[in-house]
């Protein structure tokens, strides 16, 4: 329940925060709510007017314990959204009739052994996984498909520096 006992609906706008190394190490995490289901981090809006560079800042926060705007962290709008349909399983989280949620993507570069702790609440282990590996890791498509470009999403922002 939300203020004043009305019912809080999730906002069908989400981030999407693909965290990784410098050697393309890409940090998953299992669900509690749903074992063995891997995803990088995720979560929607608190509120409409967030932004979503705030909302990968506090959900990155909130569900590893890393703080994206460290020295040292680098973290990346990177200007491409997912558009999908909501699972029936999850469509109770939102108003009526919302079946669709738009999810905006981040990259998150850490320092190798940049330590996570978890949000039980949320999530029950994390690994750090080479890219492909965790690519097929993911049980999200969206999710799956980030991981894959995230070679060379790295590699264009390393040539675009060096201009």
């Amino acid at each position: 329940m939300g203020v004043d006992g009305v019912q809080a609906f999730k906002i069908p706008e989400s981030v999407l925060v693909v965290i990784h190394t410098p050697a393309l190490e890409v940090l998953l995490l299992s669900r509690a709510d749903w074992p063995d289901h891997w995803q990088s981090v995720t979560g929607s809006k608190d509120f409409p007017e967030e932004s979503f560079h705030d909302a990968a800042v506090r959900e990155v926060a909130e569900e590893t314990g890393i703080n994206a705007l460290a020295p040292g962290h680098a973290l990346l709008d990177w200007q491409y959204e997912n558009e999908y349909e909501i699972w029936p399983r999850w469509r109770h989280r939102y108003a009526d009739g919302v079946v669709r949620n738009r999810e905006r993507v981040f990259g998150l570069c850490v320092p190798a052994g940049t330590p996570v702790v978890l949000s039980a609440r949320e999530h029950s282990a994390a690994r750090w996984l080479p890219w492909a590996d965790a690519a097929q890791a993911c049980f999200s498509r969206t999710n799956a498909q980030m991981c894959r470009e995230l070679p060379a999403r790295v590699a264009a922002l390393s040539q675009s520096q060096h201009r």
